[in-house]
């Protein structure tokens, strides 16, 4: 079949299916009729001919004479022939015209037996005998089959018609039958669109009433649902048993990570007292790898936490003085790179320590891939008309690519070797973290192309805290130092 034809709803494929069977049906039992029915109309007619004819015969006597005409003794011919428009004669055994009706010397051409055409009429020839039984003469009648014709006609075009209406019928009622037959698939189908939307397996799907095919799909379909609901649950139970243990060892985790680190800032500013410089560069560089394990430990808590969907306290703050207070912490770690905050009021509703790790990490990942010399701005400000508080960090470094800028908030997902100034020891973690408390505080995060500086530009978006408008403010600062970052 066309691929088109394939391409059609199953309810037409079966009404045009249906309706083709039932037009050859119908095609070939109205030829089988037409043509019985022409056979017989014909025969009749013919048969009335020949009855008629016959019927003349009967009645007519032809007497012969020596050396005068024949004499005739028949019914009154007009009388026979007029009311039905037929012409009746009798002729002699050679050929000459006896009696007629009517007058109208209508040749019905030379006798034979049967049913013979002259023109337009069909005749009926009938011999008729002497005393001797030798024949002596023919009967002759003759009638138009114009009306037959006429007859056949209108039965051919009314089995059409039949053949037509019952083919329009078959494609109606086809139609109606399959959509009937296909309401309980629909139903199914809409359903499954539905739990394919919103990813619930446990939606139940209407069962049919009647015991066919279509209810055996259905069923098998539910038991299918109901074994992805079932694994679906053991699968998010498994999960999370997962996430609240990572949580947990995570937070224990923290507790002899920070004495451990502790013991070794004392050790390493005892060793640095007397002369013992290999021990106490040991002893930094353990501090150092304490230091980068304790903060890949408080990254993983935060997003173990925001896994299991443990959220921790949250309060009115403002998100400005946050920043303002990040932006100082993280001042020492500049090198020759500029610091720009332009921080206006941004009253939200979160938990602090969060907020202030999130801008911790902008302004981290801004320092990391940008060189010496860059500019960093950070701003913050309310937007009334979206109802949101807005975070931008951006920077003057090489920017993210554009194929990054979704890849680069996923775990343990960093930027291009070159670009990082820090070397390696990030974790890959910075935006991820970034990303997980935008979410817990119901905000979003996005990575664009700085228009100003050219670099970078990750801007958070956080509901605005439901509150009085606070008076206009600004908080402005700028930081620059050549210190190097801390050990």
């Amino acid at each position: 079949m066309p691929l088109s034809f394939q391409r059609w709803p199953i309810r037409w494929k079966l009404a045009i299916v249906s309706a083709s069977l039932t037009f050859v049906i119908l095609l070939i039992f109205g030829g089988i009729v037409g043509e019985m029915a022409t056979s017989r109309i014909r025969s009749d007619f013919n048969r009335d001919l020949q009855e008629a004819a016959t019927r003349l015969v009967s009645r007519t006597r032809i007497i012969e004479r020596p050396f005068t005409e024949p004499v005739v003794y028949s019914p009154n011919l007009v009388a026979v022939s007029l009311p039905a428009g037929a012409t009746a004669r009798v002729i002699n055994s050679e050929g000459t015209v006896l009696d007629e009706a009517p007058k109208n010397g209508v040749d019905l051409g030379p006798p034979s037996a049967g049913i013979s055409s002259a023109g337009s009429l069909a005749v009926a020839t009938e011999p008729v005998f002497g005393p001797n039984n030798e024949v002596v003469g023919y009967i002759q009648y003759g009638r138009s089959d114009d009306h037959v014709d006429s007859t056949v006609t209108r039965l051919w075009l009314f089995i059409f018609l039949g053949i037509l209406g019952g083919t329009a019928l078959a494609v109606l009622a086809g139609v109606a039958l399959a959509r009937r037959a296909m309401r309980p698939i629909a139903t199914l189908t809409s359903t499954a669109k539905e739990i394919a939307a919103t990813r619930d397996p446990s939606k139940q799907l209407p069962q049919p009433a009647a015991e066919d095919e279509v209810a055996e799909l259905s069923q098998t379909l539910q038991e299918m649902l109901n074994a992805l609901d079932a694994s679906q649950t053991e699968r998010e139970a498994a999960m999370q048993k997962q996430r609240e243990f990572v949580a947990d060892a995570s937070h224990e985790l923290r507790t002899p990570l920070t004495s451990i680190l502790a013991n070794l800032e004392l050790l390493e500013a005892q060793l640095g007292r007397v002369d013992y410089g290999e021990e106490r560069e040991l002893a930094a560089s353990a501090v150092r790898s304490s230091q980068r394990m304790s903060r890949l430990v408080s990254d993983l808590l935060i997003l173990a936490r925001s896994d299991a969907g443990q959220n921790r306290p949250k309060t009115d703050v403002d998100l400005a003085e946050i920043a303002m207070s990040a932006g100082r912490e993280i001042s020492p770690s500049l090198g020759e790179r500029s610091l720009q905050a332009d921080c206006k009021p941004a009253p939200v509703h979160g938990n602090q320590d969060e907020l202030h790790r999130l801008v911790l990490n902008l302004l981290d990942n801004a320092i990391r891939y940008s060189p010496e010399g860059a500019e960093i701005s950070l701003a913050t400000r309310l937007d009334r008309r979206s109802g949101t508080v807005l975070l931008e960090v951006a920077d003057s470094g090489p920017g993210i690519p554009e194929g990054m800028r979704e890849r680069v908030f996923e775990r343990f997902v960093r930027g291009n070797s070159t670009s990082d100034t820090a070397g390696s020891n990030g974790t890959g973690l910075g935006l991820a973290m970034v990303r997980a408390i935008a979410a817990s505080h119901g905000g979003t995060v996005a990575a664009e192309r700085s228009e100003q500086l050219g670099g970078a530009r990750l801007v958070v978006a956080l509901p605005a805290l439901q509150s009085p408008d606070q008076p206009p403010g600004k908080r402005g600062q700028a930081w620059r130092t050549k210190s190097p970052p801390p050990s």
